[in-house]
């Protein structure tokens, strides 16, 4: 069954970790290392079944594939996922277990930190191995990523006002922001900074609130956030939220978020197309944080990285030009813009095997 499912999306190679003593039981994917090394989040979630956590793995490592190449590095795409409650069952002991496991690919994933997990677990992580990215700028790392995903959103943002409205004044126009975590908070900062009006959603009712008293936003409950009448929907938490369901609701013009897998499926990118909504696609938006902690291989730089976030502005661009082009919604320009450049340097590459691993710069272990 899993040979039948990973020859169907074309992974390398997947990878299941087990420790009883540390309790650790995870999953890395790798789905595809023809640019480079696969770099790619750990995300911790208590699954309801073997079969979920296979199944998540394995779309969000593809996802990071066609994130690198639609973002120009040098890069494949991984991903890992540790079955568990990050409130209960995170350990020292389970996070440097799951780091042997990832030192042992000697290179071909490296790993940072995602849902469920942040710097402190890649602390523990960084013990047993060197393959760690977005650990703390005592060790030579960025830290949290979650500005920089934010600021790259902003580009992506700025990329589709100009191609909806001609011009790329955010202050001019309403957002309708699903998700006030790390990054989304970061991104309406952002968005009243240039004078926007925000209307903002979460589950959590203390960040909503803090977006209202220290932004200005406007809160709106859970399901209402689809039926604001706003010029931007900006998922920035969880995926599938365009839907049939919701669709019919929505009344912007632009979709433009930092939220993964935006889509509910393949027919809405098609059913927006024909309503007039032009959608900015979710992971050539939102990889200002991938960017950021690819940076940590060669050696980090802020400076740089903050220039590396305006390319998210030129990126969205080029999908935009691709979909004009081949007559194509531009979700499936995105995913042909990512393939014709892994086709083409496919041809001078083999897959990234490990040996004459990347060496990260400046990294003090703990």
């Amino acid at each position: 069954m899993i040979f039948e499912t990973i020859a169907h999306t074309a992974h390398e190679e997947v990878v299941f970790c087990h420790n009883a003593d540390a309790g650790l039981r995870a999953i890395i994917a790798i789905h595809n290392t023809v640019l480079g090394p696969a770099l790619g989040g750990t995300r911790m979630w208590p699954y309801a079944s073997e079969a979920e956590a296979v199944e998540d793995v394995l779309r969000l490592s593809r996802g990071m594939t066609y994130k690198a190449a639609v973002s120009g590095l040098n890069l494949g795409g991984g991903k890992a996922v540790i079955w568990g409650d990050p409130a209960k069952d995170k350990s020292e002991a389970l996070f440097r277990a799951f780091g042997r496991f990832v030192n042992s690919l000697n290179g071909r994933y490296i790993t940072a930190e995602d849902v469920g997990i942040d710097v402190n677990d890649m602390e523990w992580v960084l013990k047993e191995t060197e393959y760690v990215t977005g650990v703390h700028q005592v060790h030579g790392g960025s830290g949290d990523p979650s500005p920089f995903t934010a600021y790259g959103t902003l580009q992506g943002l700025m990329a589709a006002l100009n191609r909806r409205f001609g011009n790329e004044e955010v202050g001019k126009y309403s957002y309708a922001v699903q998700g006030v975590g790390h990054v989304g908070m970061e991104f309406v900062k952002l968005l009243h900074e240039r004078g926007a009006k925000v209307f903002v959603t979460d589950l959590n009712q203390d960040a909503v609130q803090r977006a209202v008293d220290e932004f200005g936003a406007e809160a709106v409950g859970l399901d209402e956030i689809y039926d604001v009448d706003a010029d931007v929907y900006s998922p920035t938490a969880l995926g599938g939220t365009v839907s049939e369901r919701t669709l019919p609701r929505l009344k912007c013009k632009v979709i433009c978020g930092a939220a993964n897998n935006q889509l509910a499926s393949n027919a809405i990118g098609d059913e927006l197309e024909g309503r007039g909504i032009l959608y900015a696609p979710d992971y050539a938006v939102n990889a200002g944080g991938l960017m950021n902690v690819s940076l940590e291989i060669d050696g980090y730089n802020r400076e740089r990285a903050m220039r590396m976030m305006r390319t998210i502005y030129y990126n969205v661009n080029r999908i935009f030009e691709i979909a004009d082009r081949d007559g194509i919604p531009t979700y499936k320009a995105a995913d042909r813009m990512a393939e014709e450049r892994i086709a083409a340097i496919g041809k001078l590459r083999l897959p990234h095997l490990g040996q004459n691993a990347p060496r990260f710069m400046g990294r003090r272990h703990a």
